[in-house]
């Protein structure tokens, strides 16, 4: 396959119209909301406006019919300012509404989706339990048929934007019934915000991503039309793995936005940043480290957008979304540990970008899908 990675002009123009409004409008106010813990609703409102959160849908159901890679784009721009505002992008889009999009009824995407891709509403992706982690496939969580209802018992944990004023649903996954194998079977089920028996909890006390949502979430019967059923009953399991391949992508392409924002911030730093009698950019040793920040942040990018070609052009990318992620994730925490070393004790002061960039960097080695994990499904994908 031949990539150009040169952007076609709509999407430079994207690049140049996010990359303004990371600059403008989330950097000047981010750190406030960070350090208050406090959710950035109107930064995300007027990303509503923009039309981020429609990105990689149609325009019938009130997208801006895009694709994958003109959302990596979005997600690399605000990372490279603030991880919290990206990844609420994210989760989003491809946790909250892209399961819609992909298994849910004309009825469905006809009720949820012009509202998410408006901004308007946030959906979340309700996959982790507290007993589960890495093991997506040992849900505990229950939905039993009961007339024309589910009725949902368990918990879920660590839910990006499931608290929110603005949340509109969660998509849960649930053990619907049990295979002739005695392994459970699957389901996901739309359950509406403001559900009875349905419990947000507070918002974790969290290292980073902290002007983003994340809690965790419990059901006590829980009860929804069975219409909320999403995609094919005990095929829950399998919908949401191709979610999650998905998925790496956007994560791929937000880990090298924070990359490059270390490599923005050290730059600028090194340049202004005087010791000894002379800018510290001068020195040897901090230019061979702003080359290999470089060098990784280049190379991810490349990465994250071989794999988004792939999924545009209908070809596997399983493999290279994986790679991509694995990658992206690492060298945003190596890129976020040297920014902070180049920065020396400011770096450690929350003022400077790179204290809450190293905050924010370690969890993209964990979520959705660990380093270990990626390394699984690398091999897997070679045979072994």
């Amino acid at each position: 396959m031949s990539l150009d990675h040169r952007l076609p002009s709509e999407l430079a123009e994207l690049r140049r119209t996010v990359e303004a409004f990371a600059h403008d409008v989330v950097a000047p106010t981010i750190g406030e909301f960070y350090e208050r813990h406090a959710f950035p609703y109107e930064i995300v409102r007027e990303m509503g406006r923009m039309g981020l959160f429609g990105l990689p849908f149609p325009e019938e159901y009130g997208g801006m019919g895009g694709d994958y890679l003109a959302l990596g784009i979005a997600l690399e721009e605000l990372a490279r300012v603030d991880s919290s505002v990206a990844i609420t992008l994210e989760a989003g889009v491809s946790l909250g509404a892209m399961p819609l999009y992909h298994f849910g009824t004309e009825e469905q995407k006809r009720e949820w989706l012009p509202r998410m891709c408006a901004g308007e509403i946030l959906g979340a992706f309700g996959l982790t339990e507290p007993d589960g982690g890495s093991d997506a496939g040992g849900t505990r969580t229950t939905a039993v048929r009961d007339g024309d209802d589910w009725v949902i018992n368990g918990s879920k944990c660590f839910i990006t934007n499931s608290g929110t004023d603005i949340t509109g649903l969660v998509t849960v996954t649930a053990v619907t019934g049990r295979k002739a194998d005695g392994r459970p079977e699957i389901s996901a089920v739309i359950v509406p915000s403001g559900t009875p028996g349905f419990t947000v909890a507070a918002p974790y006390s969290k290292v980073g991503w902290n002007a983003s949502d994340t809690r965790e979430l419990s059901f006590t019967d829980v009860r929804v039309p069975a219409a909320n059923l999403l995609g094919e009953e005990g095929r829950g399991y399998a919908q949401f793995l191709r979610i999650l391949d998905e998925g790496r992508i956007a994560i791929a392409a937000l880990a090298t936005g924070l990359a490059q924002g270390c490599v923005d911030e050290s730059v600028s730093y090194a340049k202004t940043r005087h010791a000894f009698g002379k800018p510290i950019g001068a020195n040897q040793a901090i230019q061979f480290k702003l080359a290999d920040m470089e060098m990784r942040a280049h190379t991810s990018r490349l990465a994250w957008r071989d794999a988004a070609s792939r999924l545009v052009h209908g070809e596997p990318f399983k493999k290279e979304a994986a790679l991509a992620k694995l990658y992206s994730s690492e060298i945003a925490v190596t890129n976020a540990r040297e920014a902070t070393q180049i920065h020396g004790g400011y770096g450690f002061m929350n003022e400077y970008p790179v204290a809450r960039m190293w905050r924010d960097s370690k969890i993209l080695e964990i979520g959705e899908g660990t380093s270990e994990v990626q390394r699984m499904l690398i091999a897997r994908e070679l045979g072994l």
